[in-house]
């Protein structure tokens, strides 16, 4: 028997997959899976793999993107299903053609009567007898993605599918939805937002069933089994109702999931959520800690201090943002620069104080790279001076290492002048959305025709260097890419003009959150509170409204904004 997993990323496939073939063969069954742990068993379909997600392939068509899945998986149907399927009573593949169909056809709307005959083709007359869509609210399955990469200190680039932004989940998911009830005699659709051996024991009954009665039987009577799924919340038209309805969601998903339930808390304090914050610190502090960026209120501090000795290097990121005279910072400061100096050091952008200078020049000579990242958007000829020295004597291995060319993009993000262009051509090789990325919010001509290459290749990082930007060409830009990426309206916050208000209002039930999100301080306007509530009333289930609904009843909407991202991983 043939088995699938699909599902987007984070959905949780992987993990329950694993543990699916785990427990078959503890029921004596002979199983072979072709992606155990998440890597292929052909080193060539992985290789392939790694060529369609790097993100400094920036210019891969997307009928090239789709070819190189399906090679992918031809490679592993001929070198090992074929073989699997004669000697083990299942075998199960943690992706299949179906992940090149839902990407090419819904992700990036490549038209059917292109993907279907490759597909047909590529196949060569294999279907599974199941596939198992492990389904989840792309909103979780993004915390789970972020608060995982916090957790296990992942540092490997943003994948190419990153850089479309958001909205290619949603877009992928409405394609395994879509495949699933086109064909019910082989898809079945496992819930995997509540507890995970919920899922993992559906889904093994469901497997061993149709091995041994078939998968139409199996099928069957899954589907009449009760569902594993979200209960309806109650009505919710406040920022109360929502910060009160986000509380029981955090307090339930913090005791299975406690980094997501942290990550989910990013930005957020006050009363109402410090005592939970407090208790997942002692869990999860580094994601605890990611969370209190920029962050000066007690309780911030407090989490700090607290776990400054063990964590040093979190607490030195959080620091990023926050006065250079904030007496609680220096005194932090002083404290962190024994225990991490090069986080340290790249929390020092925008600081100008004497005081940060000399905190540069002492960790320079050890620690360049993080001096060079803290340089971003400052003009002045100490900064200039600085970011020379370090690019002459780094030049000749930026186009060969990811990481330094990065670093050089980053050292002149923001910035405008001859240099910096020099540097942003110097590391485009190497690392193309680094580069994209330094545009912060220009707007020379230069960096329009830059913007304009890269729209439909990496338009979640041309989105975000829109931030805030009133341009007529930033408009146009939005306005065609808007439907797609969640991140054309992130670009609006705290915009209040009337052409930032009709993209919110043309756009209230495609990305709901988002648009409350960017409100600021026009949440507190007669208009901010009406698009509120016909929020909340139109999608009470949306984690991720409630969040930022809740932030509006905390008061944190009223923060100063903080500054444009500097990465293209996005917030």
């Amino acid at each position: 028997m043939f088995v699938v997993f699909e599902g987007i990323d984070g959905s949780g496939k992987t993990t329950v997959s694993n543990l699916v073939v785990e427990r078959l063969k503890a029921q004596g069954l002979s199983v072979k899976h072709l992606r155990a742990e998440g890597k292929f068993v052909s080193s060539v379909s992985e290789a392939i793999r790694s060529l369609a997600r790097d993100s400094k392939n920036l210019e891969l068509d997307p009928r090239a993107e789709f070819l190189l899945y399906v090679a992918r998986d031809v490679q592993l149907i001929e070198e090992a299903l074929r073989d699997a399927l004669r000697t083990h009573d299942v075998v199960i593949a943690d992706r299949f053609l179906y992940t090149a169909e839902v990407l090419g056809r819904y992700g990036r709307g490549l038209p059917a009567e292109y993907t279907r005959p490759v597909l047909e083709a590529a196949a060569g007359g294999i279907k599974p007898d199941l596939v198992v869509l492990i389904d989840v609210d792309p909103v979780l399955a993004r915390a789970r993605r972020k608060s995982f990469k916090l957790v296990s200190k992942d540092t490997k680039p943003p994948s190419r599918k990153g850089l479309a932004g958001v909205g290619l989940q949603h877009r992928v998911r409405r394609g395994y939805l879509e495949l699933a009830r086109e064909q019910p005699e082989r898809w079945f659709v496992a819930a995997n937002e509540e507890l995970l051996e919920g899922t993992v024991a559906q889904v093994t009954e469901l497997v061993a069933h149709a091995v041994s009665e078939g998968a139409t039987l199996a099928l069957e009577a899954a589907r009449r089994a009760p569902s594993i799924g979200v209960g309806a919340r109650s009505s919710i038209v406040s920022p109360d109702d929502a910060l009160s309805a986000l509380k029981r969601w955090l307090a339930s998903r913090a005791e299975r999931e406690p980094q997501v339930a942290a990550y989910l808390l990013s930005g957020l304090f006050g009363a109402e959520v410090d005592d939970l914050r407090r208790a997942l610190a002692t869990r999860v502090p580094t994601v605890v800690l990611a969370g209190v960026s920029g962050l000066v209120d007690a309780v911030s501090w407090e989490l700090r201090e607290q776990l400054c000795e063990a964590h040093p290097a979190a607490v030195a990121r959080s620091l990023g943002g926050i006065a250079w005279q904030d007496p609680r910072a220096l005194a932090l400061r002083k404290r962190l620069e024994p225990l991490a100096p090069a986080e340290l050091a790249r929390s020092l952008t925008k600081q100008e104080e004497p005081e940060a200078w000399a905190l540069r020049e002492r960790l320079y000579e050890a620690y360049p790279d993080a001096v060079a990242v803290s340089l971003a958007w400052l003009t002045s000829p100490a900064a200039q001076a600085l970011r020379e020295r370090w690019f002459a004597e780094r030049r000749s291995k930026l186009g060969e290492s990811y990481e330094l060319a990065r670093v050089a993009a980053r050292c002149v993000h923001g910035l405008d002048d001859a240099f910096a262009w020099e540097v942003r051509d110097a590391t485009r090789a190497a690392a193309p959305i680094a580069s994209l990325s330094s545009l912060g919010s220009l707007t020379s001509e230069r960096s329009w025709q830059t913007r304009e290459r890269s729209l439909r290749r990496a338009t979640k990082v041309v989105m975000e260097t829109l931030q805030r930007l009133s341009d007529e060409r930033a408009w146009r830009m939005r306005w065609e890419v808007v439907s797609d990426t969640k991140e054309a309206i992130d670009s609006i916050s705290g915009l209040g003009d009337e052409q930032a208000w009709a993209l919110r209002e043309a756009y209230l039930d495609v990305w709901p959150s988002t648009v409350v999100k960017t409100l600021g301080l026009l949440a507190d306007s007669e208009r901010g509170r009406a698009l509120l509530q016909r929020q909340l009333e139109a999608h009470p289930n949306n984690v991720s409204l409630l969040k930022h609904a809740a932030a509006i009843a905390l008061g944190t909407h009223r923060l100063p904004s903080p500054p444009a991202s500097m990465g293209a991983s996005g917030a």
